[in-house]
């Protein structure tokens, strides 16, 4: 009955209407009751305490105190006026300032009353005051005086205020609802578990995270429905994993055999590092239990991922089946393909690429080679899960950069045979372990985490545009070396808001610091077509061109052991995770490689960060853990499009212990009672079974 109730559509409720109710929807995302009882405060101001008048400055935030109107005066004209107010108590003097409804108040103050203050110190007119305070009268013989809680403060937007849903609107409505909705509220969590975990009711829980009655009350309501939070998502997690398990056998890899063996004993070309070898090894078990394999590859920028796939491949082959590589972009799939190539020749097995600028004709003799099983390997974009791409017999599914692709696309591969293929997800952005238990769940997790032997570490070094002459210094000496250097840029155009050194005239300047014919010029960027993209990377892939301008386009699947430079401008503005993907471009042949970071004087605190960080080290999953704690899990690149991570309290950087306990509560309750049968787990079978948060017992993602 609850959950029916919390579906109830926004505008029912008491106080909102059909009015208020379009702007919730429009501004917050409330539509329903849940939403609303779901839209927690996102900080609390402590009216326990007053301060006194001398104690006030303006790095303080909302503070209470008493004091006595003293005067009141209304300044300025008819077109600016402003009210101040004196206000005294035992330390001093304080104005209190309004510039809007200024009648209302200079009739509601009485000169000589106390009163309780509630505001935000701020300086004006060179002097400590508070605009726009809170003001009521002040009542010595009453219990207790002001409003002596935590009281809520709601995220808010001009346009709810124009509603008057400012954080004491939405206040009001959350206490009608409060008071509709929790003598209804049933408990999700069985009890031994809340017990184990020291966690409160959830009813308690929604009352007090909302107006909560003491701190310990309210860090008791946050624990609880953070670990509400992680527990629910590692149930629907782990029971998909279990699901998956019971229900989708796997295809067979049974055999190692020619192809494997013969790859790697004779075209090799270079020796495996101990962790590609031990992920091999747990691809190679996985794929025999008859159980579909779901497996997270991470591996950083040059770890050698793509030889791991490819040996996983050629297992897929040696056992009858064929492969496939999707990859999001044209320019990775691209490369994949001729790296691939370039690892088994030409004559050993039948690989193919496919992608939007694949002609007709050369379709219509790819599909059908595809469905005779001619066709042992397919590379290609999103143009593999069209339903024309039909294959014979699909073993094996690697998906590179998956977080690019959605969760339908990626499903629509897994349908292309009768018996779902092995699936090995493999990403170059190391994520931080929390993330991945979080988003990943559900797969084995196979890390890479050496570089190859003979790899130099790239030597990173920040730079100030002030620099720039020895930038360009550097550049020419890498060149007459017979290097290769690129430089990328944030913008293909100039833009009026952001200050920044663009495409077009970086063009303009590198040409003029390196003119023809002495140097020759490569540029890419996101607006030109495939085929030129195409063209001009291969123009610096076969040393035709010394320079490469280019966007972050080059960001993943450019693969030039030649390349030895990467200067990055403005590198302040991106993301650690893009600046390491970058930085991977190069030091991918035997010399020594660079990264030059490049930017402005003036930058902030979190910029300084990044760019100290990518100085400092080159271990991306540090770099992730970094990065997730700058940005916060929502902006990690992937995680919008997960369907798992909405999280409205649970913070991955600071509750890891709390997402650990979460997980193996959720592991052991499925080894003690995997189908939730026992009755002390009735309620979370209940739970599901209501689809609450989307959940339902027996969906697959």
């Amino acid at each position: 009955m609850t959950e029916q109730k919390l579906q109830t559509p926004i505008e029912y409720l008491k106080g909102v209407g059909p009015q208020r109710a379009t702007v919730l929807k429009k501004e917050l995302g409330v539509f329903t009751y849940r939403d609303l009882l779901f839209h927690y405060p996102f900080r609390y101001i402590d009216r326990t305490c007053f301060y006194k008048i001398k104690e006030l400055h303006v790095d303080l935030s909302y503070i209470q105190l008493i004091g006595r109107v003293v005067s009141k005066e209304i300044l300025g004209d008819k077109y600016k006026k402003r009210l101040v107010v004196q206000l005294k108590d035992e330390t001093g003097l304080i104005e209190l300032v309004w510039f809007q409804s200024i009648n209302w108040v200079e009739k509601t103050l009485v000169s000589g009353s106390v009163y309780i203050v509630f505001g935000k110190p701020t300086a004006f007119n060179g002097r400590v005051s508070i605009s726009h305070p809170e003001i009521e009268l002040y009542n010595p013989s009453a219990p207790k005086q002001g409003n002596l809680t935590l009281q809520p403060v709601y995220s808010s937007t001009e346009k709810l205020k124009q509603f008057s849903l400012d954080t004491k609107g939405i206040q009001r409505l959350q206490t009608v609802l409060l008071d509709s909705v929790i003598p209804d509220i049933e408990e999700n969590v069985p009890e031994y578990l809340l017990a184990k975990h020291a966690l409160i009711a959830r009813q308690k829980a929604l009352l007090n995270i909302h107006f909560p009655e003491s701190n310990q009350l309210l860090e008791a309501a946050q624990k609880r429905l953070k670990f509400d939070e992680f527990f629910f998502i590692q149930l629907r997690l782990l029971k998909n994993k279990l699901l998956r398990t019971q229900k989708f056998k796997g295809v067979v890899f049974g055999a190692v055999g020619e192809k494997f063996n013969g790859f790697y004993n004779e075209k090799l070309p270079f020796d495996l590092t101990r962790a590609q070898k031990r992920v091999i090894k747990e691809i190679r078990v996985n794929t025999q239990k008859g159980v579909q394999m779901n497996r997270l590859l991470q591996g950083d920028v040059g770890s050698g991922k793509t030889v791991v796939a490819l040996m996983s491949m050629l297992l897929a082959i040696d056992n009858g089946y064929q492969a496939c590589i999707m990859a999001p972009t044209e320019i990775l799939a691209q490369q994949h393909y001729h790296s691939i190539k370039e690892l088994v020749g030409d004559d050993f097995i039948q690989i193919d690429l496919l992608t939007g600028s694949t002609k007709k004709k050369k379709r219509t003799i790819l599909h059908q080679q595809l469905e005779n099983g001619d066709i042992n390997i397919l590379i290609g974009t999103h143009a593999l899960i069209e339903d024309s791409v039909q294959f014979q017999n699909l073993g094996l599914v690697v998906i590179d950069e998956q977080h690019r692709f959605g969760v339908e696309q990626r499903a629509k591969l897994w349908r292309k045979n009768s018996v779902p293929p092995h699936i090995l997800v493999m990403t170059a952005t190391p994520i931080p372990r929390t993330l991945a238990m979080t988003l990943y769940g559900d797969l084995d997790v196979s890390i890479i985490n050496e570089l190859p032997v003979g790899r130099k570490p790239i030597k990173t070094v920040h730079l100030y545009h002030s620099q720039r002459l020895r930038m360009f210094g550097f550049m020419r000496d890498e060149i007459a070396k017979g290097r290769q250097v690129y430089v990328v840029y944030p913008l293909i155009k100039e833009s009026e808001k952001l200050d920044l050194l663009y495409l077009e005239a970086g063009i303009e300047a590198i040409t003029h610091e390196f003119p023809l014919p002495d140097y020759r010029i490569s540029i890419v960027h996101g607006k030109l077509s495939a085929k030129d993209k195409e063209f001009e990377m291969q123009r610096f892939i076969k040393g035709e061109t010394q320079i490469m301008v280019a966007t972050t386009v080059i960001e993943v699947g450019v693969n030039v052991p030649n390349a030895s430079v990467m200067i990055i401008e403005n590198a302040e503005r991106f993301g650690l995770s893009q600046l390491h993907q970058l930085r991977g471009r190069v030091g991918r042949g035997a010399e020594q490689s660079f990264c030059v970071l490049m930017s402005g004087n003036k930058l902030s605190s979190d910029a300084k960060v990044r760019l100290e960080t990518m100085v400092r080290t080159h271990d991306g999953f540090e770099i992730s853990e970094i990065d997730l704690h700058l940005r916060g899990p929502g902006n990690i690149e992937g995680t919008q499009q997960s369907g798992v991570l909405d999280l409205k309290l649970a913070d991955l950087t600071k509750d890891q212990q709390l997402l650990q306990e979460a997980r193996q509560s959720v592991i052991a309750l499925f080894e003690a009672d995997a189908t939730l049968s026992d009755p002390s787990n009735k309620l979370l079978f209940d739970f599901f079974d209501q689809k609450v948060d989307g959940i339902s017992w027996n969906k697959i993602s």
